[in-house]
């Protein structure tokens, strides 16, 4: 996010924050925290750690250099950034986390880009089961083996690429845009949130940023959750890396 906007999304209503250490934007979100005025206690704020750092004591360093970049003691969720790397690796990730976890550095921990398989891992070794599973979902791409796994063992999904980035010429999102008088990328965030989702649109212009919040008193209805729900491509409908099937 530009410097100029940095303060923007907390004087709008937003109050989680997506960073990663593959983002290189750590020390930005904890800048952006500072000079908005909102207490520490009063933002959600999350990171990942690459699988290039998943050994134990690799993520424990790159845990505490986020610590350091963020200026604040703790990271209100820590997630695993996919499964790449193979089990021994992504366990041993895990651990370090849950460690991270014990030590007060961070308050929840969690997976992105994780399949049942990769989960079912971490029950099977008899570890602390994540809270979060992070993917790639939108109409498109709706994810729906690991999402019903998910809903069956109470981990949230929270939801990156809600906007397609960008692509939302569609004739059907274009279509049920209209309908509600909303511009596409809301209705995107809105089928979203009506799925369950918890969904992490980004932007850097100052204009999508406050219309993305805009969100809330209104509803989708279920015809049209439904002409949207009939666009899922699956696995074809990705537009992100998606890494959920990596051994």
């Amino acid at each position: 996010m530009r410097a100029s906007l940095q303060g923007l999304p907390f004087k709008t209503g937003y109050r989680m924050i997506d960073g990663a250490r593959y983002y290189e934007n750590e020390v930005q979100v904890g800048v952006g925290v500072r000079q908005s005025g909102v207490k520490r206690e009063d933002v959600f704020i999350t990171s990942k750690v690459f699988h290039n750092d998943f050994t134990y004591d690799g993520t424990i360093a790159a845990l505490k250099d986020s610590i350091a970049n963020l200026g604040y003691s703790y990271y209100d969720l820590y997630l695993t950034h996919s499964a790449t790397g193979g089990k021994d690796a992504r366990l041993a990730a895990y651990r370090a986390l849950l460690d991270g976890k014990a030590s007060g550095m961070i308050k929840s921990v969690g997976v992105s880009n994780y399949s049942a398989k990769h989960i079912e891992e971490i029950r099977e070794a008899g570890l602390e089961m994540p809270v979060v599973n992070q993917l790639e979902l939108h109409p498109f791409c709706q994810q729906k083996p690991i999402v019903e796994y998910c809903r069956k063992n109470n981990i949230i999904v929270q939801a990156y690429s809600p906007l397609l980035r960008g692509a939302l010429d569609n004739p059907v999102i274009q279509e049920v845009s209209a309908k509600y008088s909303k511009d596409p990328a809301q209705i995107l965030i809105r089928w979203s949130m009506q799925r369950g989702f918890v969904p992490l649109p980004k932007s850097s212009q100052r204009e999508r940023i406050i219309s993305n919040g805009q969100v809330f008193g209104w509803n989708i209805e279920p015809m049209d959750m439904e002409k949207l729900d009939a666009l899922d491509r699956g696995k074809e409908g990705a537009i992100t890396w998606n890494p959920v099937d990596v051994d």
